[in-house]
């Protein structure tokens, strides 16, 4: 069966990946370290450079995966959508959707994901009313989950004669993009078959061979059986075919309830659930879950939220 959660197969990939990468930057730390003992270290620059911008991908190779292994949630690798809208605050509060909506592309971009326009609504004088953007990469979902609820802007606005100080709010809702396509690829290790005699009514066609069978799915705990005729063999592919089609109803039955829950989740974004304090007069970005601050407002602004992201993955939320 297919599953969105990631597999122990593909955990134990990603161990290989995280120490295969980390055998390669400990080569490359030599290599540089040898170089710069040589006495002609003008002619080997150039090799250097290019060592230490190997180097540097590596690292960030080496710490996407390994902040990869946070990831809990079914959904984390799905793609998914981000919906922005602006709450209290007129045009300043529009102005705030489409900073956000620059400060996510920019991310995506950083990160080589892809994102595409679903909907944009312009604000009355400038910014935007409400935007929706689909991205999609490895673990996308998984990224940026716990980027959800209201963000708070406080600035000098560009909108006010007097230079005042404002405060604003938009709403951002991350959630996966669901599959509606449901594959059933049944796992030989995933069952238990059991085989017995059938019971019937007596006499003549009371079957005295171990033609009856039962199959378990281990995971699900589904049991379907099948006793209708004298051939084991037959009877297995009936009771095969019964546990594809209940095994489907339970995939249909769990995207349903994982539909029903991003719905539920997106009416409880309330003004009151701040998540994040953007004071741009003071230099200021702080977290109000994990605590996390940066006084690099033009750096966050442009697309540099990672260090916001991990820290919230670490602590769970």
């Amino acid at each position: 069966m297919r599953e969105l959660q990631i597999s122990h197969k593909n955990k134990t990939k990603q161990f290989e990946e995280i120490t295969k990468i980390g055998n390669d930057i400990e080569l490359i730390q030599y290599s540089m370290n040898s170089i710069l003992q040589e006495k002609n270290l003008d002619e080997n620059l150039e090799l250097l450079q290019e060592m230490n911008h190997l180097m540097q991908n590596s690292q960030k190779s080496l710490k996407n995966l390994e902040t990869s292994f946070m990831f809990k949630n079914k959904e984390d690798t799905c793609n998914l959508f981000i919906d922005i809208h602006s709450g209290s605050g007129g045009t300043e509060a529009q102005d705030w959707v489409e900073m956000l909506m620059r400060m996510y592309i920019k991310w995506t971009e950083s990160h080589n994901f892809k994102h595409e326009m679903v909907e944009i609504t312009e604000g009355d004088v400038a910014g935007l009313k409400s935007v929706t953007l689909k991205i999609s990469g490895d673990y996308a979902y998984g990224w940026l989950r716990t980027e959800t609820g209201v963000h708070r802007l406080v600035r000098k606005s560009p909108f006010d004669s007097g230079n005042r100080r404002h405060t604003s709010f938009a709403s951002v809702f991350v959630y996966p993009q669901i599959e509606d396509d449901i594959i059933v690829d049944l796992n030989p290790a995933d069952l238990r078959i059991d085989v017995y005699r059938a019971s019937g009514a007596g006499g003549q066609h009371v079957n005295t061979t171990e033609s009856a069978v039962r199959i378990t799915h281990i995971p699900t705990k589904i049991v379907t059986q099948c006793q209708n005729d004298r051939s084991q063999h037959k009877n297995k592919e009936n009771a095969l075919k019964q546990l594809h089609a209940k095994l489907y109803l339970y995939e249909q039955e769990k995207k349903n309830k994982i539909k029903n829950k991003i719905e539920s989740e997106k009416s409880d974004i309330s003004w009151g659930s701040q998540i994040r304090s953007y004071v741009l007069d003071d230099s200021r970005i702080k977290d109000l879950r994990t605590k996390y601050e940066t006084s690099n407002i033009q750096s966050v602004l442009d697309g540099n939220i990672d260090g916001f992201i991990e820290e919230s993955l670490k602590q769970g939320y």
